[in-house]
């Protein structure tokens, strides 16, 4: 007898060994941000946070990025489980648009909800004499990391008031921190950035130096001709100094995830998203746009199952 309940439990050790690894694997969560002077590392830093106290046993993480076009290639490749994207880069991703930085359409990609909205912001030392897009003309400026949202957004900004890079003194590709610096350090003359509304980089230029928040006209918006693109504008005092509301363009943000995650793992995660707006919003203001009611705005690519699930609960989808 003794020897068989040996025999048994060492069966089981072998099994319950043989499997640990492979249910840790897949409660393994990675939540794809951005740099870590923008809106999604914040906001992914609570995500994660909320993600590990809803799913017992959960090893989470926030990682810091290069923003939408990594993250998305990241996640087909297996390499994250939750990633931030710009709604434009996530349509580029599911149609695999080499220019924009995807070579072949990235097919395992899910919905999770849609988020806030990115406001695609111009903001020039006030000293540059800069006023107008088309001030824009021969000057100094930093246009985001290569082939990132921001990047992909700025072509077709700035192609749409009919310039190219060729028509700037110098292209930076720079985080947004790193832009500020070079702004604060007067080597460049405007930065381009695509976050959500008083995103730190551009607090802290703003209280470091006059700067002027440059408008983006509805002309200029539908020329780019692209839906993702609509009409928005910053608020006055957004940043310091900036004491009137100013026109600009915006572009819906996602969360998104893998066709191969579980139901129940994507369940829960949709759900702690959605019970923890309070710390989200405390990690950024950005996330007070987040609303239920629009989850599934114009959501690019299908929704995954364990997300749908939860929007049936609780009655966004009848």
């Amino acid at each position: 007898m003794f020897k068989l309940s040996r025999g048994i439990g060492c069966a089981t050790l072998a099994f319950a060994v043989f499997c640990v690894p492979a249910f840790a694997a897949e409660q393994f969560i990675n939540v794809l941000t951005g740099g870590t002077s923008g809106v999604y590392y914040p906001l992914g830093v609570a995500l994660a946070n909320s993600i590990g106290k809803a799913i017992p046993g959960a090893k989470t993480t926030a990682q810091a990025t290069k923003a939408s076009v990594e993250n998305l290639n990241l996640l087909q490749a297996g390499r994250g489980e939750v990633a931030f994207t710009l709604g434009d880069s996530l349509s580029d991703a599911w149609r695999g648009n080499e220019e924009a930085g995807f070579k072949v359409p990235l097919k395992k990609l899910r919905g999770i909800a849609a988020i806030y909205p990115n406001y695609i912001q111009i903001v020039a030392r006030a000293d540059s004499g800069i006023k107008t897009l088309t001030d824009l003309k021969g000057k100094k400026i930093s246009v985001g990391a290569p082939k990132s949202g921001t990047e992909l957004n700025a072509r077709a900004i700035l192609g749409a008031a009919g310039l190219t890079y060729k028509d700037f003194s110098k292209v930076e590709y720079l985080s947004f921190g790193e832009s500020v610096e070079l702004m604060k350090n007067r080597q460049i003359d405007v930065t381009l950035q695509s976050a959500g509304l008083g995103v730190a980089s551009l607090k802290d230029l703003a209280t470091s130096m006059e700067i002027v928040v440059v408008p983006i006209p509805p002309d200029i918006i539908r020329k780019v001709n692209d839906p993702a693109y609509i009409p928005a504008t910053i608020p006055a005092d957004t940043y310091t100094g900036q004491s009137t509301p100013v026109a600009t363009a915006a572009v819906q943000n996602y969360l998104v995830t893998r066709e191969d995650l579980s139901a129940d793992t994507v369940y829960a995660i949709t759900k702690a998203l959605w019970s923890s707006l309070d710390q989200l919003v405390n990690a950024h203001v950005a996330a007070k746009a987040i609303s239920l009611q629009h989850a599934l705005d114009a959501m690019p690519v299908p929704l995954h199952p364990g997300a749908e699930k939860y929007y049936k609960e609780v009655g966004v989808i009848k």
